[in-house]
């Protein structure tokens, strides 16, 4: 499989775009949850131009060594969710939709806590078929960027970031 290098500042500058992109759509959430461990960044990112608070969950769908397991679990989810959520407009944040089983879950167990309204925000949108739709009550799908099913290679996962910023040329 084809790799593509991604670097902090290319990811920072999709995420003031997207910003940008949220603001001009007229949604305006009251918080963004970020899907861990690849939201985290993004995420923060985003809250620079956005001025929201973020939330954090964690939904893992690979093992540790990176295979994919049979569907995705919670590792990690908010605090009084129904608190921090009921009738509130959220913006969920995520580095990529690969093979949408993470943010299609997400979608579900944040739905269980009647928010006013979902909008999605990932960098990266890989073209090819998906294990879930997006759900007709979401109204906002901001993609940064829409590539071919290729490995994309984060700079936060990166041991060298010196040697990432020299792959992404």
């Amino acid at each position: 499989m084809e790799k593509i290098y991604i670097t902090y500042n290319q990811i920072h500058n999709t995420m003031k775009d997207l910003s940008e992109q949220v603001k001009a759509s007229g949604f305006n959430p009251d918080l963004m949850v970020a899907i861990g461990t690849g939201g985290f960044i993004p995420a923060r990112m985003a809250k620079t131009f956005l001025n929201i608070p973020i939330l954090t969950v964690g939904i893992a769908y690979y093992d540790l060594d990176d295979n994919p397991t049979e569907k995705p679990t919670i590792t990690q989810w908010m605090d009084q969710p129904d608190k921090q959520i009921r009738g509130k407009k959220v913006l969920l944040v995520d580095e990529v939709d690969d093979t949408r089983a993470t943010i299609g879950f997400c979608l579900d167990e944040l739905k269980k806590h009647e928010p006013a309204e979902i909008a999605i925000c990932v960098i990266h949108n890989k073209k090819k078929k998906k294990k879930h739709e997006i759900p007709d009550w979401i109204n906002h799908y901001f993609i940064g960027e829409n590539l071919q099913d290729e490995w994309i290679c984060y700079p936060w996962d990166a041991e060298d970031t010196d040697m990432q910023d020299k792959l992404s040329r």
